[in-house]
């Protein structure tokens, strides 16, 4: 491995964080101009782009970290940065994108009314897994925890067919024009393959490199797992949701942001368990973790809801969310808070 012949001292990693980044940026821009190339091809409406193809490219950084950490036994950790990551893409993706567009990021009732609603029902069915694994399957522990088995994992894998099922059923509904002259459809899926390879090797790396500095200055694991750690595996959709705002294309980015969390949740989580067949989970930790997601999406809906937009004022809030959000994570670390349990 690359990381095994690379010094292990701080700057080496600060130096691989920065070189991680650029090639994020790079790779992440070959999946954009690729997947909004193969839309315009295909006939996808924004939405679609954004919250299909783009999202689940952009979303192979956490579907990675949670079967690594099935694998290894480890998966409450998987967990805990997949949420974690959930909440920076709910309220810092978005706020950046706002701050970053000409003018207010404009939405669209397909977000609101359909995109947004729809995540809120996909927290609600993981919770609602957890719990029936705590019920059925239960695991003797000082906290409450269950074991998520095949059958339950296969819930949430359900349902992301139903919203699978939905974006299909509008793309024949938008019945939008083609546009097909001039593309080379190999090359195009060559560079959106390229893209996926470049982000889910450069994040493995940048990961790696935020954790060893972690360790280096004494930054509790589940402190950096659900802010550090979360938000480098979110670079992607971060970069992706800029480039795309930037452009005037305010649907794609936030399609991209609610579709990405949609698949971490629906498809990523229950993989890991189909991998390993059973994994334990903390119900004491994740289900506060849920709390704050649910809250989180319920006030960007707000926020996207009013003028269907988001206004410079309205994405400072959303930043203030998150650094709350940081400070509860700090403060239950330190043991000031004890909300969350088996911590």
């Amino acid at each position: 491995m690359l990381g095994d012949l690379l010094p292990q001292s701080p700057l080496v990693h600060v130096a691989v964080i920065v070189g991680a980044t650029a090639a994020i940026w790079v790779g992440s821009g070959w999946l954009e101009e690729a997947a909004e190339t193969l839309s315009g091809y295909y006939g996808l409406p924004a939405v679609v782009q954004g919250s299909v193809v783009v999202a689940v490219g952009s979303s192979f950084p956490e579907l990675v970290s949670v079967l690594v950490t099935a694998l290894v036994g480890v998966f409450d950790m998987g967990v805990g940065a997949l949420v974690g990551s959930a909440i920076f893409n709910i309220l810092v993706i978005p706020a950046l994108s706002g701050l970053n567009a000409e003018g207010p990021l404009e939405s669209s009732r397909t977000i609101v009314y359909k995109e947004a609603q729809f995540y809120m029902i996909s927290v609600a069915a993981l919770v609602v897994t957890f719990s029936l694994a705590v019920i059925y399957v239960p695991v003797p522990s000082e906290a409450i925890a269950g074991e998520l088995t095949r059958p339950l994992a296969l819930i949430p894998l359900a349902l992301y067919g139903l919203y699978l099922f939905i974006q299909y059923q509008d793309v024949g509904d938008a019945d939008m024009e083609t546009v097909r002259d001039g593309v080379d459809i190999r090359r195009e899926w060559g560079k959106l393959a390229a893209g996926l390879l470049v982000i889910v090797v450069t994040v493995e790396r940048l990961v790696a490199s935020v954790e060893s500095l972690g360790t280096t200055f004494g930054i509790p694991e589940f402190l950096a797992g659900v802010t550090i750690v979360a938000a480098a595996t979110s670079l992607p959709d971060t970069l992706v949701s800029l480039r795309t705002a930037e452009a005037g294309r305010g649907a794609t980015s936030l399609g991209n942001v609610l579709g990405s969390n949609t698949f971490d949740l629906l498809v990523a989580i229950p993989l890991g368990v189909l991998l390993v067949g059973r994994v334990e989970v903390n119900f004491s930790t994740a289900v506060p973790m849920f709390g704050v997601l649910t809250a989180a999406t319920v006030l960007l809906f707000a926020a996207l809801r009013t003028d269907l937009s988001l206004t410079s004022r309205e994405s400072y809030t959303l930043l203030a969310a998150y650094a709350l959000f940081v400070a509860w994570v700090v403060a239950e670390t330190a043991g000031v808070t004890e909300l969350l349990r088996g911590v």
